[in-house]
């Protein structure tokens, strides 16, 4: 199953880039939700072969996910693999720059199952995918106007 959006950044490439995937501002991110967040390498800069370990509640459930930087190509493109219980997927973001000041994003995230019990979440979800997708784009969205106020506090 697939899910993809795009928006538009107030914002140029490069700093775009920087701001999504400031990776330890989105640990800290995770952590004030409630999640747990280990690191498990040790790159002292961003790129290929980063990697997490991520705890979290789901429907009072805990659910554990790993985390790797696939591929990281800046200012252009970012790909994060997962595997969970049951899925394994990729969540990609490929940014384009439409003029020196704004950038187009693309956010994308496909999952697969990996297991029997993995098919049978993933036929679950295609009964709310419509409501799954508006909401994803929604929190797409959060997240860019975010990245924007930011840049400008910084800028």
């Amino acid at each position: 199953m697939k899910f993809s959006t795009q928006e538009v950044m107030e914002v140029p490439a490069d700093a775009a880039f920087a701001l999504l995937t400031d990776f330890a501002l989105l640990e800290q991110a995770a952590v004030r939700r409630g999640a747990d967040v280990r690191r498990l390498d040790s790159l002292a800069e961003p790129g290929v072969g980063q990697a997490w370990d991520v705890t979290f509640a789901v429907r009072g459930r805990p659910r554990q996910v790993a985390l790797d930087v696939v591929i990281y190509r800046p200012p252009q493109e970012l790909v994060i693999g997962f595997s969970s219980q049951g899925l394994e997927g990729e969540t990609r973001l490929e940014l384009t720059p439409l003029s020196p000041s704004r950038t187009r994003v693309m956010v994308s995230l496909e999952m697969r199952p990996a297991t029997l019990p993995g098919r049978l979440l993933l036929q679950s979800l295609k009964l709310a995918k419509v409501r799954l997708a508006q909401r994803y784009k929604v929190r797409v969205g959060q997240h860019i106007e975010e990245m924007e106020q930011q840049h400008r506090g910084a800028v």
